[in-house]
């Protein structure tokens, strides 16, 4: 008998994206056979990150969040929130992304292979959400076109689509608002661009908008090319996409605040209210909105981060762009409630009243009646809407690209140098899942898929996430490839945080979201609760990803059942070390 020379354990310096000692994280896919784009400038990077995390909900939810949930007050949840959770979870996905180098699918194999399927739910949320949130670029566009004229056309009462209830209160006395009152922008939205008086619910959504799907065409074309060449040319887009939103905020802000009545929105929108702080609805929200609008689980951190050079400082990163994030929110309610405080001096009605519309209708009722009023108002138009486009496209940019890159990476043998056909049939796949969104009936799919496709399915996804990390990978361990990329340990207050903070702070989001939900409506519509159930279903076939594809690990790993659990919980290279060791200790004939 011969025994096997075994190879002695490696002591070179660490190569590229390994990191020393028995605890050293495996080394990245970045040795694969085709070399790994890499930003061309840190700012690429940095612009990337902000323009995917400031988004529409920025300027559309922070506000409304904020002052329903006791104004000024609301700021101490939030702000706890983002430093004990949200930001925590950006720098992981930051580093793990940096570190690794790979995808939201092939890098679980690093991390903890049992969880693989959270992969494979990322990409699917990131498709729903292409479905709805293109759309809503796509009105965004609808209304840019229309903005080219002398006077706005929600500006009046006198156009084929207005009916009866139509009240234009603006530069008239004695007017009268009703609660059958509808405002010409309100009707522009609803009966014009949406055409939704041509549908009879989810039962009957009717024909396709010509027009909205001219403008989704035009939307994906845009995002098609700015992605296909890879971050090399996504990269040059958002230093336009990324900086001009906040050239306009600014213009905004500065023409709000000139406004009669803007004082009152202003005083409206942080007068504190303590009293709120004892309910836990506005502790939930305050956590809901910070995950939410920095993004964490989307795998778009993960994808961006991951072609950033090895030694590049994501803590910094991290830190500066989760701060640009939560700053942007707070400067955006300023330019919508200036403008509300304007609209419940033209009223003669409190600002409480006026503030009642969210979501999107915020957007294309609220603040375009608003601007309709104003003195150049054509141009106040053009520059707000396009300042939604480029908001909208930044997001749709870094969700695309993490399903993009997670795929890719995951078979490299058939997709690599096939990146164009690949994003131009990722596009096409988007372009038809748009398509029941341009119904006349489209808004009321709009909203089911954000209320569903991605709500708690993402939170648990980022919970698991968490979770796999900082328990199974081990944080220690996490930890050594941190200091391996950095130079340095994180504290003990990011560690706290991993592995207890933030998972605790998801799962009571996630169980409050469960126990209180409250009845699905959009404008008078009341949704059928067959339309719940099937909201229900498109939420847990992203989720049912994890636990099938942990059934399918362990039944199809060869070996007794403590040996497939040891391969589906240690990460790839431990799992091949150890399987080298007992292979070196065996006697060969």
């Amino acid at each position: 008998m011969a025994e096997q020379p075994c190879p002695a354990p490696a002591t070179s310096p660490p190569q590229q994206g390994m990191a020393p000692g028995p605890l050293a994280g495996p080394t990245p896919l970045g040795l694969q056979t085709h070399p790994r784009d890499k930003w061309s400038k840190k700012m690429d990077f940095l612009l990337s990150v902000i323009g995917f995390a400031v988004d529409l909900g920025n300027v559309w939810r922070f506000p409304y969040i904020c002052y329903q949930n006791g104004g000024g007050a609301f700021l101490i949840p939030y702000t706890l929130m983002a430093v004990f959770g949200g930001v925590p979870l950006f720098y992981m996905e930051l580093a793990l992304g940096q570190f690794h180098r790979m995808g939201a699918i092939p890098i679980w194999k690093r991390i903890c292979p049992i969880f693989k399927g959270i992969g494979f739910a990322i990409c699917i949320i990131g498709l729903y959400v292409s479905f709805y949130y293109n759309t809503i670029i796509a009105w965004a566009l609808y209304y840019f076109c229309s903005s080219f004229s002398g006077t706005l056309p929600w500006a009046s009462c006198d156009n084929p689509w207005n009916t009866p209830n139509c009240t234009n209160y603006f530069g008239r006395s004695n007017v009268t608002w009703t609660n059958f009152s509808r405002s010409p922008a309100e009707e522009f939205y609803t009966r014009k661009v949406l055409e939704i008086q041509k549908s009879g619910g989810l039962y009957d959504v009717g024909g396709i908008h010509w027009q909205l799907l001219l403008c989704l065409f035009l939307i994906f074309t845009i995002v098609y090319f700015s992605l296909w060449k890879g971050v090399k040319t996504s990269g040059k887009v958002v230093w336009v996409t990324a900086t001009l939103p906040y050239i306009v905020l600014l213009m905004l802000l500065v023409r709000g605040a000139t406004l009669p009545g803007a004082w009152r929105g202003v005083i409206f929108y942080l007068r504190p209210d303590w009293s709120k702080l004892l309910s836990t609805t506005v502790w939930v929200d305050a956590a809901a909105q910070i995950f939410f609008s920095l993004g964490p689980g989307f795998g778009v951190l993960l994808a961006l981060a991951s072609y950033n050079h090895f030694h590049n400082n994501c803590y910094r990163d991290a830190l500066v762009t989760s701060a640009v994030n939560c700053l942007t929110s707070f400067l955006s309610g300023f330019v919508i409630f200036t403008v509300l405080g304007y609209m419940a001096e033209m009223r003669d009605v409190e600002v409480e009243d006026v503030a009642r519309d969210k979501g999107p209708s915020l957007l294309f009722i609220t603040y375009p009646e608003a601007i309709a009023n104003m003195v150049g108002s054509t141009f106040f138009a053009i520059i707000f809407f396009l300042m939604m486009i480029t908001l909208g496209l930044d997001s749709t940019f870094g969700g695309l690209e993490a399903v993009i890159t997670a795929v890719m990476d995951e078979y490299p043998q058939v997709l690599a140098g096939r990146r164009e056909l690949f994003v131009l049939g990722l596009i096409t796949v988007c372009f038809l899942g748009s398509l029941s969104t341009l119904t006349y009936g489209g808004a009321y799919v709009v909203k089911l898929l954000e209320e569903f496709g991605a709500g708690c399915s993402i939170l648990a996804v980022v919970l698991l996430e968490t979770i796999a990390v900082s328990w199974f990978y081990g944080i220690q361990r996490f930890s050594h490839d941190v200091k391996a990329m950095l130079g340095f340990t994180p504290g003990m207050f990011w560690k706290v945080c991993w592995v207890a903070i933030s998972p605790a702070l998801l799962a009571f989001i996630v169980i409050s979201s469960l126990l209180d939900q409250p009845p699905l409506t959009l404008f008078d519509y009341q949704y059928p609760e067959w339309s719940i159930l099937v909201g229900y279903l498109i939420g847990a076939s992203s989720f049912i990803c994890i636990p099938f594809y942990m059934v399918y690990k362990l039944v199809w790993t060869p070996g007794s059942f403590k040996q497939r659990l040891a391969v589906c919980i240690w990460p790839e290279k431990i799992t091949r070390d150890l399987q080298a060791e007992v292979a070196c200790a065996s006697p060969v004939l």
